[in-house]
């Protein structure tokens, strides 16, 4: 009896150990200009910063019709749901200006320089790399390490 019991105790902790988590994070994008970030979830709290469409957010949590996010610096706030849509841009998160590319690899010409913080639209995906296009109308692609999310 004693080694039945010390058996199902082994394959419990072996499954807990070995289980991994199911839950990705979830992104949304602004979806309007002067987009207000609150302090809290609802228009009573001051807003704390304001976003401009195409910005993309981590959800961390929601409460009702507002959600608890974050962005690529780590600053967080609230946003109410009318003002967000799942995420399809991404942010350029580089120490300094990167290469967008003509094709996904770096012996690929480079067709512009992009800053830190500039919003692109996320076209595609191709292993490491990402197809975006500028808000000018620029396409190309981007070492996705440099882009958030």
């Amino acid at each position: 009896m004693k080694k039945i019991f010390k058996k199902i105790i082994v394959l419990g902790c072996t499954c807990l150990l070995t289980s991994t988590s199911v839950f990705a994070a979830e992104y949304l994008s602004i979806t309007t200009d002067n987009a207000n970030v609150r302090t809290g979830p609802g228009t009573n709290y001051p807003a704390s910063m304001e976003l401009f469409q195409g910005y993309p957010l981590k959800v961390e949590k929601k409460e009702g019709d507002w959600y608890k996010i974050s962005d690529y610096e780590n600053d967080s706030g609230w946003v109410h749901t009318s003002i967000v849509k799942k995420a399809d841009t991404v942010i350029v998160n580089a120490q300094k200006s990167i290469n967008m590319r003509s094709g996904p690899s770096t012996k690929d010409s480079v067709v512009a320089d992009v800053e830190r913080g500039v919003v692109l639209d996320r076209i595609s995906v191709e292993g490491e790399w990402t197809k975006v296009r500028h808000s000018s109308g620029t396409t190309g692609w981007i070492y996705s390490p440099l882009l958030w999310p």
